[in-house]
């Protein structure tokens, strides 16, 4: 039986979590790497979201990572509109009420985040607001993935998400990878990075 390989890629903005789609969106398949059959990825960024994704030809990594008892830190590099006061921070940082599914309200269990600069290995993109203006650069890292939840923390704060880029979960990083790259992981280190045990 032929080994599983795992790989570590930045979804680039713009190009949805999957290999195929019945619309006309960009997909994983049009990046520039042979990926062997069968690969898919674990979790998935929204289309306007980008950064860290997992792509593994392990059907067992998603049921291992995302549902497991024991939940797994994701970190979120995000740049909002606006100057964040400190008052503000402190209630994202306590939990701030959001609507999920159904229009249910829910309360988002207590995070850490801090202000931050953005990384000089983070490209601008050309359609974004000038660099002058007012803005907040977010390092927030949860341990709960409910529905565009970071997008909806900041909304409920007044701020709006500009860009919202994952930049690791657990251990396993994007390093210095730029949007479309990928690497690949060897097994072994793939599950102790994302610190995944009995697999």
């Amino acid at each position: 039986m032929e080994a599983h390989r795992y790989f570590v890629i930045y979804k680039p903005f713009d190009m949805v979590s999957q290999f195929v789609s019945p619309d006309k969106v960009n997909l994983l398949c049009d990046l520039d790497y042979p990926f062997p059959e069968g690969t898919h990825a674990v979790g998935r960024l929204d289309n306007h979201s980008e950064g860290l994704l997992l792509l593994t030809t392990n059907k067992k990594v998603t049921r291992l990572l995302f549902q497991s008892e024991v939940p797994h830190r994701r970190t979120y590099l995000v740049k909002v509109k606006g100057a964040m006061s400190g008052e503000t921070l402190q209630r994202l940082r306590h939990g701030v009420p959001i609507r999920i599914d159904g229009g249910e309200e829910y309360v988002t269990t207590p995070c850490h985040i801090e202000i931050t600069q953005k990384p000089v290995t983070i490209a601008e993109r050309s359609f974004e607001l000038p660099a002058n203006a007012p803005h907040t650069w977010l390092l927030i890292t949860l341990t709960e993935g409910k529905y565009h939840q970071v997008r909806k923390m900041v909304g409920a704060v007044k701020h709006r998400c500009q860009r919202l880029i994952r930049v690791s979960i657990e251990d396993m990083t994007l390093g210095n990878l730029q949007p479309g790259e990928v690497r690949e992981v060897p097994e072994q280190e793939f599950f102790e990075l994302l610190k995944i045990t009995g697999y």
